[in-house]
């Protein structure tokens, strides 16, 4: 029988003011109901007795505490997950940059890594790979390094040659008609572990890297920011500061890619953007 801790909004309150006191890490603005429940696994995760433990734990060991921010901070994704918006990428949005000496790509909050080789393989699909510059950032620092590694279990990806099939053997000249891409084009297999990994020349296509979004600033200006599936941890005022953030870096024009569940048009700053193609896809104004 699965073990449940369930804790008091007063309990998640405490967590979030004694992480700001005893290492200047704020939760402030997550929503209050998804950090409960992050709290809760943690605590049964790591076998603790309740949150004064947890607080303890952390207020004196900052190797802990770091471990404690990247099991709260995981996200689960897959590779071209919603294949919807990678067809849309590839028939509506990456066409328009084929002129651009260059294209600038983010993906903020980039997990495990899965959506950002998804679009390092339909950008060699469309002869782009070359001219992109990718940066991937979380604040997850175990998660960047399984990124960077690009292994990912079969087990955790049973939609990915489906997804793959759909994203990238697509004839856009022809829809009844499919071009034969391998899958060992871009992973190799092991059978022995059940594991595939990304080839190298998409890894080292990559730049890694920590940033939070809720304090980091504007690092560097995009053509297309993915932040998918990342808002809908934070509450109406951390939404419009990390969307004003993304909008700042992006280039006029540029495009910010969103969850398809999650919405900016009700932010302050959702007036500087126009959806466009589907739901979670916008344009900066």
């Amino acid at each position: 029988m699965a073990i449940k801790v369930e804790i008091s909004t007063d309990d998640v309150r405490k967590v979030v003011r004694e992480f700001k006191k005893s290492r200047n890490f704020s939760f402030e603005n997550y929503a209050e109901m998804s950090f409960k429940r992050r709290i809760e696994y943690l605590l049964v995760s790591h076998n603790l007795s309740g949150i004064d433990e947890l607080l303890e734990k952390t207020r004196n060991d900052s190797i802990y505490f770091r471990k404690c921010i990247n099991d709260i901070t995981v996200n689960t994704t897959e590779l071209f997950r919603d294949a919807d918006v990678w067809l849309n990428l590839r028939r509506n949005v990456l066409p328009a940059l084929k002129d651009k000496s260059g294209i600038n790509i983010w993906h903020a909050g980039c997990s495990s890594g899965e959506e950002v080789f998804s679009m390092l393989i339909l950008l060699n699909e469309m002869n782009l790979l070359e001219k992109a510059k990718v940066f991937a950032t979380d604040i997850n620092t175990e998660i960047l390094h399984k990124a960077r590694n690009g292994v990912f279990n079969h087990r955790f990806n049973n939609n990915y040659f489906q997804n793959f099939d759909k994203v990238v053997k697509i004839n856009p000249l022809n829809y009844d008609e499919k071009f034969d891409v391998p899958y060992d084009k871009y992973f190799e297999q092991d059978e022995l572990s059940k594991s595939f990994r990304i080839k190298k020349f998409l890894r080292d296509k990559v730049t890694f890297k920590y940033h939070n979004l809720t304090e980091d600033s504007v690092f560097y200006k995009f053509d297309i920011i993915f932040c998918r599936n990342v808002i809908i941890y934070f509450n109406t005022e951390l939404q419009n500061k990390v969307i004003s953030l993304l909008h700042e870096s992006l280039f006029k024009d540029g495009i910010l890619l969103i969850g398809v569940h999650e919405n900016i048009a009700y932010l302050p700053v959702g007036s500087k953007f126009e959806s466009r193609y589907m739901k979670g896809l916008y344009v900066k104004k």
